[in-house]
């Protein structure tokens, strides 16, 4: 099979590259740049590059760069910096895969090959002839939670050499394949930003605003902030507040205002009903039409564990999840994805609100 790979350097693309290259298959090497938001170049991209054409070497594989720098700050960073100013949380990880990874590079070049090939940690399953993003065996390292905006064409075209293994053993695997990367690690960077900080890109972009931080109890002020794009619900840390922990429970964008709640067990933090708008379902609704009271399991964030809840159809894209306990950080602008009650197969996500449902 003539495939693909995306390669960003990291431990886990190299291993696909390496798995894929016992099994035979005819493999072109990808790596997509993305310079600075001034049009400069990434230092790390470089190290990067140099790490991905030492794999190409080791296996003796064709290996291309390739730019899309401007789809990449046009789509991906443009909806971050729009949805932050809203005051709202954004996940241009999400982004990043729907548009740049799966979206323009498969246009482009994606499309000449058979499958493309990355080392996120998920998996294809076939179910009733047709085909699901299903969930890592690695709960830990589970991804599919990032991938939950892709299009069912998009998933078709895709496959995961890691799904079925757990990260302990992808490195195991790196270093009796000798990889030069095998002892590299991983990037905690939002999808291709790699180094670059992210308030430092906020403020770039958004600048700096003064605002108080009130304790949404007593209504007293505690704090200063220096705008409330810099804050999300849920926040723990980088408030400077002492006496904690202090949670972020709400923000009034109009006037600049960030809201706290104190204490680890603060019922302000917490919710069990989610509104969601521009559901996305990856291979089609799971549901019958109008469904009510479904029960399944969601994530709210990026975690290992998968809460359970029951999904109800409101009206045209509008659902509403009711979650089987109380759950922290019901951030608006995020997005809830929404899995089968056995937690095996990723169905879609749709965009957080914050709308209160029946006044709760």
């Amino acid at each position: 099979m003539k495939i693909a790979v995306l390669i960003s350097g990291g431990v886990d693309s190299a291993v696909v590259v390496h798995r894929l290259f016992n099994q035979g298959h005819d493999l072109h090497l990808f790596y997509i740049r993305i310079g600075m938001d001034n049009g400069e170049g990434d230092c790390s991209a470089e190290e990067d590059i140099e790490m991905c054409t030492l794999i190409a070497r080791k296996y003796n594989l064709p290996f291309k760069v390739v730019s899309l720098h401007e789809e990449y700050w046009d789509n991906v960073m443009q909806y971050a910096l729009d949805t932050v100013s809203k005051g709202l949380t954004p996940h241009p990880d999400m982004m990043c895969n729907k548009m740049i990874k799966f979206g323009f590079f498969e246009q482009r070049w994606g499309k000449e090959f058979d499958k493309t090939a990355t080392g996120h940690y998920a998996s294809i399953k076939e179910k009733d002839g047709k085909l699901y993003l299903a969930t890592a065996v690695d709960p830990v390292k589970d991804q599919t939670d990032f991938l939950a905006q892709i299009s069912y064409e998009q998933l078709s075209h895709l496959i995961f050499p890691l799904g079925d293994i757990p990260k302990k053993e992808v490195r195991e695997i790196a270093e009796q394949a000798v990889l030069p990367n095998a002892k590299r690690k991983d990037s905690q960077g939002i999808c291709f930003l790699g180094k670059i900080n992210y308030n430092d890109f906020i403020r770039r972009h958004l600048g700096e605003k003064k605002g108080p931080i009130i304790q949404i109890e007593t209504g007293k002020k505690i704090g200063e902030h220096k705008g409330f794009w810099f804050h999300t619900i849920g926040q723990r840390k980088g408030l400077g507040l002492s006496g904690g922990p202090w949670y972020v429970v709400k923000k009034n964008v109009r006037d600049n205002v960030v809201y706290v709640s104190n204490g680890y067990g603060t019922t302000k933090q917490y919710g069990k009903y989610i509104h969601l708008d521009e559901m996305h379902w990856i291979s089609g609704n799971p549901f019958k039409e109008n469904c009510k009271d479904e029960n399944i399991k969601f994530k709210n964030r990026h975690m290992p564990d998968f809460i359970s809840g029951k999904i109800t159809h409101i009206s045209e894209n509008e659902y509403v999840i009711e979650s089987e306990k109380d759950i922290q950080g019901i951030a608006p602008g995020q997005f809830a994805v929404i899995y089968s009650e056995d937690c095996a197969l990723c169905y879609g996500s749709g965009v957080i609100t914050g709308k209160p449902i029946n006044g709760k």
